[in-house]
């Protein structure tokens, strides 16, 4: 069996970073580690090639190769997604179907020709999958009734990447997220109870990374790294020893929630496994709309005490941020702005709400009425698919606006500086330095040409050609002076505002196109919204059931 594992192209986004990478002489930020894992987890007598879209493109002797064609995509990559399902057709190939898109709307996949849905988790629908085929099944959709565990899961099929095209690598360690935020679909698609691996089978995973030859950043990309605290103190006391040996040939990221804050060991144990960023997701400083949303584990906490503990013990901090929620004040959008600026967060992830398929935000704005056109796709050229309670192009304006300042070169690269002086004072960053002192270096940690161009380019950006000339250097020298080894992140994370500065005129654009008609159907929606709440507040006082009956009509 000749399977071609086919991942679509994102869309310009906030992470897709196209001027970023071309700097760094890259093609994508992370590779499909969905597809990897499948081809790892499908019988290993079949034979495999992966085309990633981002990367390279399908060609004609890949189509005539395959006997089977198997996509698997998020909602942001539905389009392309579902073209390539079609592409497949034409050419009269059986085509498979999973991953998180697929699972929240199979209809929507089925009806372009799909053959087989593969849904939920592949630990447990693939094998199903494979015995569908193996019996001469044409069709099927396979669904789990149940989380698997994802101990049995294998050494995801690295090779079959082409590792010089990614930024970085990507393994995951756990699923799920106990919290319970309204408007978030892991806790849909993975559960509230996280589920991790065995610490050896990580370690097997980047043992396998480090056999290849990979020694760059990886991400950690689990839905909530410290979900479950106590495997994941255990799976970094396996880690530490692991780098140490080896030089530190990676460095981490990952994504974990705000009460990360209050564990300074966990904290300690990230930095000393080669941990220096960490995803926060903060959604907004304003704490009615926190508790709207059910974000609590946000109000335990000051949110810039928490940041600050977090920078301070030597982890990068990059933070996502959400406008839109019910109740909102006027103004959230300033305010939002100046909580990234107070608390010196350089990469703030910005978007406007949007109502998931099946999420309890879903099923509640479905209830009230409130549902537009559209699914939700999170990102950050989309108005929100859905009513809010104040005026949507008030929503818009400050969103336009937050976006514009956020990212302006001259704020960002000051909120670049002032959070890598703080990361300078972390003691993690020269016990690490101590520790690698005698220890072998991994291959490829020096400076190449590529790094070399980028620095020259960057240098001549931001010193030379924009009103960032001057700040830059003094910057740079100051940075030479009191955090030397952080440098090489600082350029990077600075090099970031080469995306923004296109991709924010992009959002406005974006935005203002899609505001007419979307403030039409929101007038539509709104009335129908408020001709419900009139109906259920005379069912309230009024008993008489056929002259509810007759208003509501």
């Amino acid at each position: 069996m000749n399977v071609l594992l086919l991942y679509p192209l994102f869309p310009k986004s906030f992470w897709s970073f196209e001027k970023t990478l071309e700097l760094v002489g890259r093609k994508a930020m992370l590779p499909p580690l969905g597809l990897v894992t499948v081809a790892a987890i499908l019988p290993q007598e079949w034979n495999f090639r992966l085309c990633d879209r981002n990367v390279s493109q399908v060609t004609e002797a890949d189509w005539e190769w395959a006997d089977l064609v198997i996509l698997s995509g998020m909602i942001v990559q539905k389009e392309d997604l579902l073209d390539q399902v079609q592409e497949a057709k034409k050419r009269s190939k059986k085509v498979a179907v999973g991953g998180p898109y697929a699972t929240a709307l199979p209809e929507e996949v089925e009806a372009v020709g799909a053959d087989y849905l593969i849904l939920d988790e592949g630990e447990i629908t693939l094998p199903l999958f494979v015995e569908a085929v193996n019996q001469g099944q044409e069709t099927g959709r396979f669904r789990a009734t149940e989380k698997p565990d994802i101990t049995i899961t294998p050494v995801p099929r690295f090779d079959l990447l082409d590792l010089d095209a990614y930024s970085e690598m990507a393994v995951q360690f756990s699923r799920g997220c106990p919290f319970q935020c309204e408007f978030c679909d892991i806790i849909v698609l993975y559960g509230r109870k996280p589920r991790t691996k065995e610490p050896s089978q990580l370690i097997a995973e980047l043992d396998r990374l480090y056999e290849l030859g990979w020694r760059r950043g990886i991400f950690m990309v689990d839905d909530n790294f410290i979900g479950n605290k106590r495997n994941v103190k255990r799976l970094l006391q396996d880690m530490v020893p692991w780098m140490e040996e080896r030089g530190y040939p990676f460095s981490f990221d990952t994504e974990a929630s705000v009460d990360l804050a209050s564990d300074q060991e966990l904290m300690d144990l990230m930095t000393a496994a080669g941990f220096g960023a960490v995803f926060l997701g903060i959604e907004t400083p304003d704490e009615s709309s926190l508790a709207v949303t059910k974000k609590f584990q946000n109000t335990r906490d000051p949110l810039s005490e928490s940041i600050h503990k977090i920078t301070s013990s030597g982890l990068r901090v990059m933070a996502g941020f959400i406008i839109g929620f019910d109740g909102e004040k006027p103004g959230a959008g300033q305010r939002l702005v100046e909580f990234v600026e107070k608390t010196s967060i350089p990469t703030a992830f910005y978007s406007i709400l949007q109502a998931l398929p099946d999420t309890a935000l879903w099923h509640r704005l479905s209830k009230e009425e409130r549902l537009m056109n559209g699914t939700g796709n999170i990102n950050q050229t989309t108005l929100m698919n859905f009513v809010p309670t104040r005026p949507m192009a008030e929503i818009a304006q400050e969103y336009i606006d937050g976006f514009m300042q956020l990212y302006d070169p001259l704020n960002f690269l000051d909120r670049t500086y002032r959070h890598y002086r703080i990361l300078g004072t972390a003691p993690c960053h020269q016990k690490r330095r101590e520790k690698r002192q005698g220890k072998p270096k991994g291959k490829g940690k020096g400076i190449d040409g590529k790094m070399l161009r980028a620095l020259g380019i960057l240098a001549w950006r931001q010193g030379v050609v924009r009103e960032t000339r001057v700040r830059f250097w003094v910057y740079l020298w100051e940075m030479f002076q009191h955090n030397r080894g952080g440098i090489a992140s600082y350029l990077g994370v600075c090099a970031q505002i080469e995306h923004f500065l296109e991709y924010r005129e992009v959002v406005k654009a974006n935005i203002e196109s899609q505001l007419a008609a979307c403030l039409e159907e929101e007038a539509r929606v709104r009335g129908r919204w408020q001709a419900a709440q009139s109906v259920a507040k005379t069912a309230e006082h009024c008993p008489d059931d056929a002259a509810v009956e007759q208003l509501a009509s």
